[in-house]
């Protein structure tokens, strides 16, 4: 019987130690298949996107202010869409990370469940609405209005160039709208998974709820809503279509009133007819985005770790 009893928990150990080598084996594959994914990118990109930079000279392309890629004397200058889209996924940012953080903590901590049951999958649908069908709803209904309030500011001006609507300030506020599901959903899962004793605790010292939801609960959530206001920064640098569709397009100082081009949209434009050289800026372009989304995840990781230190 002791002999039978050893041999099945022999055997039963054998086929623990097998699955386990095995579910080791096939994690690894996947972790190495993601990390070579991101290393061929990478590769990708700096094979197609650098010579331009040396043909054309780093200094004219990447602060460089006009884009003439079909004349006769062509021109590269990128200064315009770099700024561009900084400015646009910063204003964007300021604009929809307070709202987006602000309703997962009514979800999570103040919404009645009633209430947050159907909220909820209403955050959800946004979240899963395609882009192009933003774009569409902004060009049928915001940039009517920003027409019509681009009307009222500049009736009188003899030199505003006037863009239907299509103009950064509506590209900010689609691009707001786009972050909301990512930054609410992410907030919420994390003011979640903060361990209840926390809250219990804060209250039972005379704190209020409102005290403890932004002393305590939101410092205890920070890793997970900064991760929300990542994804919402890549998401809102990655546009493409939404922002072809409601920006108006054009090279120029990214003023509120003015079209507008960002990174993404220069790609999407061009990248149909782009040919030889030009063709290549435009790999120069996706290489320069592809730099200032890994250049903020690095930031704020970094950011995140010192906080954790502290």
């Amino acid at each position: 019987m002791k002999k039978t009893k050893q041999t099945k928990n022999s055997l039963t150990k054998r086929k623990a130690s097998v699955s386990e080598r095995t579910a080791q084996i096939l994690f690894t594959i996947c972790a190495s298949c993601t990390i070579l994914a991101v290393a061929s990118i990478t590769l990708y990109l700096v094979t197609n996107g650098m010579p331009a930079l040396f043909e054309v000279g780093i200094t004219e392309l990447l602060f460089g202010t006009v884009w003439k890629p079909a004349a006769a004397d062509p021109q590269f200058g990128i200064g315009y869409v770099i700024l561009t889209s900084m400015v646009g996924t910063t204003l964007a940012v300021l604009l929809g990370v307070p709202i987006g953080v602000l309703t997962g903590i009514f979800l999570a901590e103040v919404a009645p469940k009633r209430l947050a049951a159907i909220v909820k999958p209403a955050v959800e649908l946004l979240a899963g609405i395609p882009s192009v069908i933003y774009g569409l709803l902004g060009v049928m209904i915001l940039n009517p209005l920003m027409y019509k309030l681009e009307l009222a500011l500049f009736k009188d001006s003899a030199t505003h160039q006037f863009t239907g609507g299509a103009n950064l300030l509506s590209a900010v506020l689609v691009l707001a709208i786009m972050i909301l599901p990512t930054v609410i959903n992410m907030s919420e899962t994390a003011l979640r998974a903060v361990d209840p004793k926390l809250k219990s605790a804060s209250m039972a010292l005379g704190a209020s709820h409102m005290e403890t939801i932004f002393k305590v609960l939101l410092p205890a959530a920070r890793s997970g809503i900064i991760a929300g206001v990542v994804l919402g920064i890549g998401r809102a640098l990655g546009e493409a279509m939404a922002i072809t569709l409601v920006s108006g397009s054009s090279v120029n100082l990214p003023l509120p009133f003015n079209s507008v081009r960002f990174l993404t949209t220069a790609i999407v434009s061009e990248m149909g007819y782009a040919s030889d050289l030009h063709r290549q800026v435009l790999f120069t372009i996706g290489l320069v985005l592809f730099v200032f989304i890994m250049g903020i995840n690095i930031l704020l990781e970094r950011a995140m770790k010192r906080r954790a230190v502290r």
